[in-house]
């Protein structure tokens, strides 16, 4: 075999987005593979590719969402943009409905994602030279166009953005920050590294907005959300971790196993404030996955945060009453020193027991209840109306008695007889009418 087929090819180059590998062997460039475009967002761990519910939107309808706001740049002719947005143009006047405009090169910038195919390199070379231009305003028109143009070609524009988070020029920060959260949702795995670092920023505004971004994420990438979260709740910081646990309301519903068990661990931290947030997350969590919620429900019904448990109460009200962890959680709380939780859990009661049951429970707390109130409640749930209750309570389990016709001797006289039968058959009649039996000689 040939030497150079034997050679290992190396990559020189590797371009997000259109990726552009070469291979070289034998220190000759052998060819050129140019994979797909289009942006495919995938796990940072395992490298399998994220499942989102925003599925089934067209590039036309993502742009249309990520484009600057609309201005004069949306009358530029695709042909001059490249030229006026790298400077090789200084002014095009471009004629309107309200006359000729005179469009510059921040113009041509926020329109570089209009450009036609063969131009998009170009195009990506021009924004790259206006997000490490001199001027902040140049710096923040092409932040204002990186979001549309990122759905064509990535290439270094997330480590542009990194610069920018990171600009002397606060004007510049500022609309970095917008630009981060506007493409989060779209590109999670390219952002997140810039959100690891503005998460754990410590200027307020920068930490703020990169929760806020990380918020947006996680409601399109719940996988996402969850990386970012398992590493948040093992901060020493107590603001990094009270900050990420609001954003578990998020990812409860669709985060799956990984979720279940960061809001197991918030529900156990020594900070009030996380386990308040987590908390938070069980009520939708009893609707989605009731088996899991009646276990974090049973772990922090011992809690005695009132915060804490109101949310306990609400979430342990939607589980199945059917389920005999239920029934022994509801009997429990019936019985704790939070009236509250007792008052809730008595309601329970004539859900989920009936009959002797019922009584024998209600008994037995009403033993160890002081509460004049609940005392009443258990009372009366204790009753046995058969042996206890009114003349009307104790009849409404008799069977009714047959309805019974009696007639009375005057009466008799008055009926109208048949002179070929027996009196007494007629009296038979009766009887067989009113329902009596009948008397022995008619048998």
């Amino acid at each position: 075999m040939p030497r150079h087929k034997r050679a290992s090819a190396r990559c020189l180059s590797l371009v997000v987005g259109r990726e552009r590998v070469w291979l070289k062997c034998d220190g000759g460039i052998r060819g050129r593979i140019t994979m797909a475009r289009e942006y495919i967002a995938r796990d940072p761990r395992t490298g399998k590719q994220i499942r989102s519910g925003g599925r089934g939107k067209t590039a036309k309808d993502r742009i249309r969402g990520l484009s600057p706001d609309p201005g004069p740049w949306e009358w530029l002719h695709l042909s001059d943009i490249v030229p006026l947005a790298r400077g090789q143009v200084g002014k095009v006047e471009v004629p309107t409905t309200e006359g000729k405009w005179t469009l510059g090169r921040i113009d041509a910038i926020k329109a570089l994602h209009k450009v036609l195919e063969k131009d998009v390199e170009q195009a990506h070379e021009a924004l790259i030279g206006a997000l490490d231009d001199d001027y902040p305003d140049v710096r923040i028109a092409g932040l204002k166009s990186l979001p549309s143009f990122a759905l064509r070609r990535q290439g270094t524009l997330f480590q542009c953005l990194s610069d920018r988070l990171l600009d002397e020029d606060g004007t510049v920060r500022e609309e970095a920050r917008t630009c981060l959260k506007r493409i989060s949702p779209i590109f999670p795995s390219g952002c997140e590294g810039i959100l690891r670092r503005e998460l754990r920023d410590d200027r307020k505004e920068h930490r703020d907005s990169a929760f806020e971004s990380l918020q947006l994420a996680s409601r399109e990438w719940p996988e996402v959300g969850c990386l970012h979260l398992d590493e948040l709740i093992r901060e020493e910081d107590v603001d990094l971790r009270i900050r990420g646990s609001k954003i578990l309301r998020t990812v409860a519903t669709k985060g799956g196993a990984e979720a279940w068990d960061l809001i197991s661990w918030s529900l156990q931290d020594e900070e009030v404030r996380v386990r308040r947030n987590a908390a938070r997350t069980l009520t939708a969590l009893a609707d989605v996955e009731p088996r899991i919620a009646t276990v974090l429900v049973e772990a922090s019904i011992v809690e005695r945060d009132k915060s804490i448990r109101d949310s306990v109460i609400r979430a342990l009200k939607k589980l199945d009453m059917q389920s005999p962890k239920v029934v022994q959680l509801v009997i429990r709380g019936a019985g704790d020193d939070d009236i509250e939780m007792r008052r809730a859990c008595i309601g329970q009661l004539v859900i989920i027991l009936t009959g002797q049951e019922l009584r024998e429970a209600a008994s037995e707390l009403l033993r160890t209840e002081s509460d004049p109130g609940l005392r009443k409640r258990l009372a009366a749930l204790s009753a046995d109306p058969d042996f206890e209750g009114t003349e009307e309570e104790k009849n409404k389990a008799l069977a009714p008695l047959d309805k019974v016709v009696v007639l009375l001797p005057e009466l008799e006289e008055d009926l109208p007889r048949n002179s070929d039968s027996d009196p007494n058959d007629l009296r038979e009649d009766d009887k067989r009418d009113s329902g009596r039996p009948p008397s022995e000689v008619s048998r």
